[in-house]
């Protein structure tokens, strides 16, 4: 039977309930075509939903899409899953046909590989933006504790009360003008001994930015 053909589900609190869904704050929208509505697959649907949040909690939106094989050669041929995720900032789309692959026969498991793909898509954006994040931090601030002038090295304390390596080629300006006490404003990296300071530029006591 194939009745339900682009049938859309889309969760609510209110619409639907049961252990895969109860707890998942993520709209789900499924929709079929060429095959009828399966609430199992629907089922299934929210569930990987769900677990896809564990990847990246900012997930707004998850729509599936089942795609049924051609009436005149459903035997042994593959199901198509699109997936398509919102994020703030990013869409991601994933669409699995294996026709080589007579597994993806069930729409299970072509379901199943198709959310391992997309939580593959999304556990990626979600280190990039964590990359970018941790590129963009704002510059910290703390003061110059201890100076070699002559080696051309020093360490600043920070706020938290750890000290950080610097070297004169991380100094933005001249090295020679920085004195013991100056506040300074850096950024932290790490580098092949641990934590040190880059980008250790002085600043006046009108001069740091706030805010």
């Amino acid at each position: 039977m194939r009745g339900g053909e682009g049938r859309q589900s889309r969760w609510s609190p209110d619409s639907h309930q049961g252990a895969c869904v109860t707890h998942s704050e993520v709209p789900v929208q499924v929709t079929f075509r060429g095959m009828a509505v399966s609430d199992a697959l629907e089922a299934a649907c929210w569930e990987e939903a769900e677990k896809l949040t564990r990847f990246d909690d900012r997930l707004q939106r998850c729509r599936v899409t089942i795609i049924a094989p051609p009436r005149h050669h459903t035997k042994g041929q593959p199901y198509n899953v699109t997936i398509d995720l919102h994020v703030p900032g990013a869409e991601l789309v994933v669409n699995r046909v294996h026709r080589d692959d007579p597994k993806h026969a069930d729409p299970f498991i072509a379901l199943r590989d198709a959310f391992s793909a997309a939580r593959r898509q999304l556990d990626d954006q979600t280190r990039r933006r964590r990359g970018e994040e941790k590129t963009h931090e704002p510059p910290a601030y703390g003061r110059v504790r201890e100076l070699q002038r002559a080696e051309g090295w020093g360490r600043i304390e920070t706020p938290d009360a750890r000290e950080l390596y610097f070297h004169r080629n991380s100094v933005v300006g001249d090295f020679d003008v920085i004195e013991l006490g100056n506040e300074v404003r850096f950024v932290e990296e790490q580098g092949l001994k641990g934590p040190q300071a880059s980008s250790v530029t002085p600043v006046g006591r009108h001069n740091r930015r706030t805010g």
